[in-house]
């Protein structure tokens, strides 16, 4: 299980709670919550992920309290799916350049050797559910990402904790010259991670109460 989780981690945002953050000026990026090599993702798409994830949540969760400290855990959710997608695609950008490819077969049985490992389908589902905010609808695209994180790694020889690889992601970040929406954070190239922007516009709300961070 420590390689499903490792590997899964790459995806899952590895950013401790922030403050949240409400927009309180002009939108810079109107309609878009990121730009990736000219293709926007759109805060609607970025919506959809979420609704997708509160939804198996509900579903999995039916009782009231326990679906209420779900959505508790999982409170920076909208800022770590928009990492997650933006990621999404420079992974795939950085294994393209180096001609890394996953065929259906590869990720079938991927997904195979971790139903087996966590208990089926379902288990896997609902593992990944909780532990890294994938919605069962999104699984076997976030399965084929780790493939080719993995295989990307194995033809830099070396693994995702090396900084070749991620090395290798910053060009990909850099070339497709990723733009986040201000209310969301801004992209870390080197770091190929969303960070946390504290710009005048920006209102924090905290358990203390509320202050303009001027």
């Amino acid at each position: 299980m420590h390689r499903r989780r490792r590997t899964a981690l790459l995806l899952s945002a590895a950013i401790a709670a922030a403050p949240l953050l409400t927009a309180c000026g002009n939108d810079a990026h109107p309609g878009a919550a990121a730009v990736v090599g000219g293709q926007r993702i759109t805060v609607s798409q970025l919506e959809t992920r979420v609704n997708e994830v509160r939804e198996a949540q509900r579903a999995a969760v039916p009782d009231e309290a326990q679906y209420e400290q779900a959505i508790a855990k999982t409170g920076t959710l909208t800022r770590d799916t928009l990492h997650n997608m933006v990621l999404d695609r420079v992974l795939h950008r950085a294994a393209q350049d180096a001609g890394v490819t996953v065929s259906r077969k590869e990720l079938q049985q991927m997904r195979s050797a971790l139903e087996q490992q966590t208990g089926g389908a379902e288990a896997l589902e609902a593992a990944w559910l909780q532990e890294y905010g994938i919605a069962p609808e999104r699984l076997d695209e976030n399965l084929r990402l780790q493939l080719e994180a993995q295989k990307l790694a194995a033809k830099l020889g070396t693994d995702t904790s090396d900084p070749a690889f991620w090395n290798t992601l910053a060009k990909a970040s850099k070339d497709l010259d990723v733009d986040l929406n201000p209310r969301y954070g801004s992209w870390d190239v080197q770091k190929s991670s969303r960070v946390d922007a504290k710009t005048p516009w920006v209102r924090e709300i905290t358990a203390t109460g509320t202050q303009q961070t001027t």
